[in-house]
């Protein structure tokens, strides 16, 4: 059965993270809708481990938003994913978006995150308290002082309607879990 699945983004959205999900969501024939804090071209990037000792970041392709984060009836989706890349840093401040994210907690909905997407959680700490999840090895300490445990021994987890993983090396997984998720 097709789903409505939205896909909560900005510039600097890493590509992978993006893109992956994106289409493997319409392969699947879900309706996906991507919404940014304005419908506009999106720029997107690419974090490659080149021997930094953090990731480098290039310029990637550009993405087209279909929506505005205020133009978003959460109600109307079944689902929301979650990238990372550097956007979650500047969209966890939008109103709309943390509306728009409580919205699924709340409604207890799936929702997949992954690697810098904690970064949004956050701007409303009530939501992960006593939850489990994982993230970019970087944002382990916003994690915790959420109340919630950072699970660093797997790179995809699932805890009830929320799945997470560390990177787009764990893509894979994590969309493997996310469709799980869909399908109940």
């Amino acid at each position: 059965m097709s789903k409505k699945v939205l896909i909560v983004t900005g510039d600097a959205v890493e590509a992978l993270e993006v893109f992956y999900p994106y289409y493997r969501l319409l392969e699947e024939g879900h309706d996906v809708t991507i919404a940014a804090p304005k419908k506009k071209k999106l720029q997107t990037v690419v974090h490659d481990f080149t021997g930094w000792d953090t990731f480098e970041e290039k310029q990637a392709y550009l993405l087209e938003a279909h929506a505005a984060f205020a133009d978003i009836d959460p109600t109307q989706y079944d689902a929301i994913v979650i990238p990372g890349g550097r956007a979650p840093e500047y969209i966890r401040l939008d109103a709309d978006l943390q509306r728009i994210v409580r919205h699924f907690f709340e409604a207890n909905k799936p929702i997949a995150a992954i690697c810098h997407a904690s970064l949004i959680f956050e701007t409303m700490p009530d939501l992960l308290k006593g939850r489990s999840l994982t993230a970019y090895i970087a944002c382990k300490p916003g994690v915790e002082v959420l109340g919630a445990t950072y699970v660093s021994d797997s790179t995809v987890h699932v805890d009830e309607n929320l799945v997470s993983a560390h990177a787009w090396p764990d893509l894979p997984g994590f969309m493997r879990e996310f469709l799980r998720l869909l399908q109940k």
